[in-house]
């Protein structure tokens, strides 16, 4: 048995509290600006406002400046007054950058003759146009989406990001398969080594084809930036999505296209039921004995 440390076992408690209780109201503005002091300043710890926003979530009204705390744009222990200067010093440093770009645009297009449409097919395979439009939704100003969205790659460990964070990504869902479910992961091999893999949009898009609503997607992905229950919990939701179609996977006479498109036809999810399912799924793994890269990935 994993003999848990102090803030594994918080980390369990905090996923059966998750489960068992009906969520609170998300954390109002009102709430939010209690959490400051008369000078901007943190009055609260960073941890317990994570803990928060794993288990209640965000009012759209504090969203956009709770992101800039939680990606980075802010630092924690930022005052009012030195947030307005990074705001300022970000907006000019992202007005640079466009400048500079307008100015080698045209050499780089001189200099190799596919420019433009390697760089748009680019974007679309990632699936980063999609996502860029959700921050795009949030925020006032492009400079906040620019930076904004670049921390959110940097802060959930470019997950997202097909040659960085993917396919590690789906290594590990295969590994907590066969540690969780054998049988499962068996089945599933028969159909094919890459079975698993196939689901590389899932990450690809940080599962925003799965959701109801746009709320639903902020919702996961505010979770994904607290860093709680624990790190690279994209994984878990991708294997609670995978345990929903368990049975008719196992029943049924599926071909590995079958079940790709069986998984791909999960939409209109609800977050927060399954943000619950990946938290119990937390729980359960941190009180077995994992193999160690597993530990190292989620623990």
């Amino acid at each position: 048995m994993t003999t848990l440390s102090p803030e594994n076992s918080l980390s369990a408690r905090w996923s059966a509290s998750f489960i068992l209780v009906k969520r609170k109201p998300p954390i109002d503005k009102t709430e939010w600006d209690a959490f400051f002091d008369e000078n901007g300043l943190l009055a609260k710890s960073r941890d317990s406002i994570c803990v928060n926003i794993l288990e209640r979530g965000l009012h759209p009204f504090v969203r956009t400046e709770a992101w800039k705390f939680l990606t980075g744009y802010y630092s924690w222990q930022s005052s009012q007054d030195e947030r307005l200067t990074v705001d300022s010093t970000r907006r000019k440093n992202y007005e640079a950058l466009c400048e500079m770009y307008e100015k080698i645009q045209p050499l780089l297009e001189n200099l190799h003759r596919n420019f433009m449409e390697t760089r748009n097919n680019i974007e679309y395979q990632q699936g980063f146009h999609e996502m860029v439009m959700l921050f795009q939704l949030m925020v006032e100003h492009d400079h906040e989406t620019f930076w904004l969205f670049q921390f959110f790659l940097q802060k959930t460990e470019h997950s997202c990001v097909i040659n960085i964070g993917v396919g590690k990504n789906l290594d590990m869902l295969n590994d907590l398969i066969d540690f969780l479910d054998p049988m499962f992961a068996e089945h599933l091999r028969g159909k094919g080594a890459g079975t698993v893999r196939s689901l590389f949009l899932w990450f690809c898009f940080c599962f925003q084809r799965a959701f109801k609503s746009f709320e639903d997607v902020w919702r996961l992905w505010e979770v994904l930036l607290t860093g709680k229950p624990c790190r690279n919990f994209q994984v878990l939701v991708a294997y609670s999505m995978l345990q929903m179609v368990r049975e008719q996977v196992l029943q049924e006479s599926m071909t590995r296209d079958d079940i790709i498109l069986a998984c791909n036809n999960l939409i209109d999810l609800d977050a927060d039921v399954l943000i619950s399912a990946a938290c119990l799924i937390y729980a359960e793994l941190i009180q077995r004995d994992a193999p160690q890269p597993l530990k190292d990935f989620f623990l």
